[in-house]
């Protein structure tokens, strides 16, 4: 708890008095003989509470009030007037004086009263205003928390890309989008040649690893726009925004092309010597305005890809049907 307090006054007598009721009461009590001063000390280490007189000198308690408050809002302040300068004092609270205390004073306990009400209220608003900090810093953990389970559910634990799920929703948004802003998208079905002949050869693991190295590969050589997902097993869709037939190709074939160079384990084992790819590409709205349709047509391209022996790109036409 805050119990510190700086008491302003030109007067010695009554800041020494009021200094001794306050460190009675347990406070740790600074004081300041003119406002000037009082200030100074406030920007070295600013105080909670300052109990200041009204009429001190060139810079008045006013002064002091409306510096303090410029400094930090939360700041509290007692002035204290004389019975005869009480509108003084009224003027004092509009401009956010917490109270203030007539001199000659009546009853030194009164000076005591007033700053535990002044200092409770300090307190009190320090307090609500940590707790608020505190729910908000829990909230933004919930947020963050939340977010992170929502991209897991998104993401194939094995390879980290997106899920056949994801891809089936964001592949819906897309066709709406596209619809609506007259745009165009593809997709690029993709999958591993004799990925079957390469498991048996050196294992799941080791399949596993292939498959996580491509997802790698997708990544990093694609737009940040494209979606990239595990279909299933050893196949990869790429959802690619604002890309006709044409851009799709060109992706398709620099993947294509990086994965046939890379020397991956095992791959001189393979029936073409290397790891490869074959892939379709199905472009929105010529290969279909519907999602289903898109799907099947790019899956249709990818057959003729595999039809064709393998390690190439086929695009869908008509004469796929």
């Amino acid at each position: 708890m805050v119990r510190r307090v700086l008491v302003v006054d030109d007067e010695d007598t009554i800041r020494g008095l009021i200094v001794r009721v306050l460190e009675r009461e347990g406070y740790e009590a600074s004081e300041a003989a003119n406002a000037e001063q009082a200030l100074d000390l406030y920007r070295e280490n600013a105080f909670p509470l300052i109990v200041t007189d009204i009429y001190m000198g060139q810079m008045t308690g006013l002064d002091l009030l409306q510096e303090v408050k410029t400094l930090d809002t939360d700041a509290m302040v007692i002035v204290m007037t004389s019975n005869a300068s009480l509108e003084t004092a009224t003027a004092a609270l509009r401009a956010g004086a917490y109270d203030y205390l007539v001199k000659p004073f009546d009853d030194i306990h009164m000076i005591s009263a007033v700053v535990n009400r002044a200092i409770d209220r300090f307190n009190l608003a320090a307090n609500n205003r940590a707790l608020m900090d505190h729910m908000k810093r829990n909230a933004e953990e919930l947020e963050r928390l939340n977010a992170q389970l929502t991209d897991m559910a998104n993401r194939d634990p094995l390879t980290g890309l997106y899920n056949h799920r994801f891809f089936r929703e964001a592949l819906e948004k897309e066709v709406s989008r596209s619809a609506r802003h007259g745009r165009v998208f593809s997709l690029v079905f993709v999958d591993i040649d004799h990925f079957k002949a390469y498991n048996d050869t050196y294992g799941h693991l080791a399949g596993d690893e292939l498959l996580k190295h491509l997802a790698r590969i997708f990544e990093t050589h694609s737009r940040k726009s494209t979606i990239t997902a595990r279909y299933g097993g050893e196949e990869f869709v790429l959802l690619v925004p604002e890309t006709d037939g044409d851009g799709a190709v060109a992706l398709a074939e620099k993947l294509r092309r990086i994965v046939e160079d890379h020397p991956f384990r095992g791959s001189d084992s393979q029936s073409l010597g290397r790891i490869t790819l074959s892939m379709g590409v199905a472009t929105y709205p010529a290969a279909g305005e519907e999602a289903t349709i898109l799907i099947d047509h790019a899956d249709k391209a990818l057959y003729r890809s595999k039809h064709n022996g393998r390690n190439t790109v086929s695009v869908w036409t008509a004469a796929l049907v």
